[in-house]
């Protein structure tokens, strides 16, 4: 049996981390909906970058736009909204038939807005009504700004994506904001069984920071190198279990019809040679929960993968592992902030290499 589908069987849905004409003109991304079970789709600016610079398919329509009086954004927008779109339609049985549960593609506010709550909010809404699709998540960066943005975004019934978290510091806060958000739309009338959203947990950028710590340090402290952000997501499920399977405060918000906010692993192309290529998809597969693939990789677990619940497993040596690291001095939620700053750094230049691409 395809392991992409086992996945699936254990209840653990998988998406792909790209988007282009190119995956939707020629079929493969409607082939991997069928074919694989591939339950949703998330972009960010460098992938939509890659895909405008290289792509055979944005040349017509990108050399149209730059004939009308648009600014490079609203260019970029117009170019990327339709495949979204598109991709949305595309997954929209899978949405219908999982009650809104799957199904889902992401579009990412501008990084520029990273640090200003008020115009992510603004842009959060005029994306969502510009895509209009019931299956589309707006990426929102975990950012003290996004923070309150995502409680504003989910207060007016916006489903969201947050990105750009490296610590269980991050899954905490951003669970919190959700819980807020909905507790802002039911107090509103609104109707928390509409809304979405996943937690992004940032993997690979992780282990190698935290490898390139231990191996200044040296000695019997590089034993501990390619395990922390495994640790880190395990310990980050069983954070989610605790909030949203339990009992208070999310039990009466389940009542009503409001979804947990699942975990999604996210930066899971493995980028150190001397480890599994599928180092951030074997050992975390388990029930409501996502991860998100690269090509490389969803074509690596379709060839060789081996798929068990393995999620919930090892918990007491998770722990271990965040302990050690404590006890040779890294600190995980302070590298968590420094990865965010390089994932905002490097999605803004990704972001200014799009715009000059439109301009």
């Amino acid at each position: 049996m395809n392991p992409l589908l086992q996945a699936r069987a254990q209840g653990q849905q998988i998406w792909l981390d790209n988007l282009s004409r190119t995956l939707l003109n020629d079929g493969h991304l409607a082939r991997m909906i069928a074919e694989d079970g591939v339950a949703g789709v998330t972009t960010n600016p460098a992938i939509f970058h890659k895909a405008i610079a290289g792509g055979r398919y944005y040349e017509d329509d990108l050399a149209a736009l730059k004939r009308e009086p648009l600014d490079a954004e609203a260019r970029y927008e117009r170019l990327v909204i339709p495949d979204v779109q598109r991709a949305c339609d595309l997954l929209r049985p899978t949405w219908e038939a999982s009650g809104g549960n799957a199904g889902y593609v992401s579009l990412e506010v501008s990084p520029a807005l990273a640090h200003d709550a008020a115009g992510t909010v603004a842009a959060g809404r005029r994306l969502s009504a510009a895509v209009a699709r019931d299956n589309l998540l707006v990426k929102v960066p975990a950012t003290a700004a996004g923070l309150e943005a995502i409680e504003a975004l989910i207060g007016h019934g916006v489903s969201v994506n947050v990105t750009l978290m490296f610590s269980l510091a991050h899954v905490d806060a951003v669970a919190r904001a959700y819980l807020r958000g909905l507790a802002r739309l039911q107090a509103a009338g609104g109707d928390v069984s509409r809304v979405m959203s996943v937690a992004s947990l940032f993997l690979s950028r992780v282990d190698t920071l935290v490898d390139r710590e231990l191996e200044e340090l040296g000695g019997d402290a590089t034993a501990l190198a390619g395990k922390s952000a495994v640790a880190m997501a395990k310990l980050a499920y069983q954070a989610y279990l605790e909030r949203f399977e339990g009992a208070a405060p999310f039990a009466a918000l389940r009542a009503a019809g409001a979804r947990p906010q699942y975990m999604l692993w996210a930066s899971t192309g493995t980028k150190n040679p001397a480890y599994s290529d599928l180092l951030y998809v074997e050992p975390l597969i388990g029930p409501d929960t996502v991860n998100t693939l690269p090509d490389a990789t969803l074509a690596a677990l379709r060839d060789h993968g081996r798929v068990a619940r393995t999620l919930d497993t090892e918990i007491e040596a998770a722990r271990t592992q965040f302990a050690a690291l404590a006890g040779v001095g890294i600190d995980l939620d302070a590298l968590g902030e420094r990865l965010q700053q390089e994932g905002l750094k490097q999605f803004e230049e990704a972001f200014a290499g799009l715009l000059a691409l439109t301009a």
